[in-house]
């Protein structure tokens, strides 16, 4: 039953058993619609032959008219009504239509979406537990220098870091969606905010070279912790997809009344028709058996909501001439220079 209730969720299936059910329910509808023509005619016909036995049109030319006339007007009503009636019943039909099959639709996609996300999440798992098992039974069962062994701890502590960071990042995207976290707004100096946790990046992504230009004394209202996840989600989003050992540039200056802050790399960019997607939860461009990136589809999603409680707005350009660009901006009433 589980098979057949999933082979039903495939995007083929699922599209083709709609369409069938709705082009059979417009069918039904116009063989009605049909059916009460033909049955209005059919009384049409039969109150003229009755009329002609009734009244004589010859010897009462006046009452035979008026009969006829109220003949054809009852079938105008019954014409009009039965094509009023079906019409409504159409529009009922299809504007239904259009809001169940995007039902549908958005259900198939957050399924995918949330099979995405389980496969993603299960490799990130593995992957760091596996490194920290291998590394501990190899401190266990091999005695080393203690240049080796501090290697292997101080490896250990990385990959657990990534562990605390994705659950934070599935606990956090929980308490957002349902309003469970408040910022704790501070003044921050953003500035130096911004590049103590580009030295704390770079130590992570050694890869990547990050290049930062930063203008001094720029303060917000901010929560500390949500805007340190925010550049760290961007930045690693970056190393995902740029090649290895190219730039990522962070930016952060003032354009006219608003505070800009940038985040490019020199990957292969981000199609015009994924700019907005890419923000949705769970959502990564291609699937989990193709991509190479690693991730869980919660950065960028984790970004928007951390920004936009910010009074902020992200969106994401073309790096000229080659790569992405994620800026985000801020209004200067929210803005404080020092």
């Amino acid at each position: 039953m589980r098979r057949i209730f999933t082979k039903m969720q495939d995007k083929k299936v699922v599209p083709a058993i709609y369409l069938f059910v709705l082009a059979y329910t417009i069918l039904a509808l116009v063989w009605w619609g049909v059916l009460l023509f033909l049955q209005s005619d059919q009384i049409t016909r039969f109150e003229k032959q009755n009329l002609d036995l009734r009244i004589d049109k010859v010897t009462h030319p006046t009452e035979y008219q008026l009969e006829l006339q109220r003949i054809d007007r009852d079938e105008r009503m019954r014409t009009f009504k039965f094509a009023g009636e079906g019409g409504t019943f159409l529009c009922i039909i299809l504007l239904g239509a259009f809001f169940v099959y995007r039902a549908i639709r958005k259900h198939i996609k957050l399924t995918q979406q949330q099979q995405n996300f389980m496969m993603a999440v299960t490799h990130e798992l593995k992957s760091p537990i596996a490194a920290v098992k291998l590394n501990l039974e190899t401190i266990r069962k091999h005695k080393l220098d203690e240049e080796k062994q501090q290697k292997l701890v101080e490896n250990t502590i990385k990959e657990a870091n990534r562990l605390d960071q994705l659950c934070n990042n599935i606990l956090l995207a929980s308490q957002l969606e349902t309003q469970g976290y408040r910022l704790f707004r501070e003044p921050l100096d953003f500035s130096a905010l911004l590049e103590s946790g580009i030295r704390e990046v770079q130590a992570r992504i050694p890869t990547h070279t990050i290049t930062a230009e930063i203008a001094p004394d720029i303060w917000v209202e901010g929560d500390k912790f949500m805007l340190q996840m925010a550049l760290s989600n961007l930045v690693e989003n970056a190393a995902k997809y740029a090649p290895k050992h190219t730039l990522i540039k962070v930016r952060l200056y003032e354009s006219g009344h608003v505070l800009k802050w940038q985040v490019a790399d020199e990957g292969p960019g981000v199609p015009l028709e994924e700019r907005e997607r890419i923000f949705l939860k769970f959502y990564r461009i291609g699937n989990e058996n193709t991509r190479k990136a690693k991730g869980s589809g919660l950065g960028l999603f984790l970004t928007r909501k951390i920004v936009e409680q910010h009074g902020a707005s992200i969106l994401v350009k073309d790096n000229i001439p080659t790569g992405a660009s994620f800026e985000v901006s801020w209004p200067v009433y929210s803005v404080q220079t020092a």
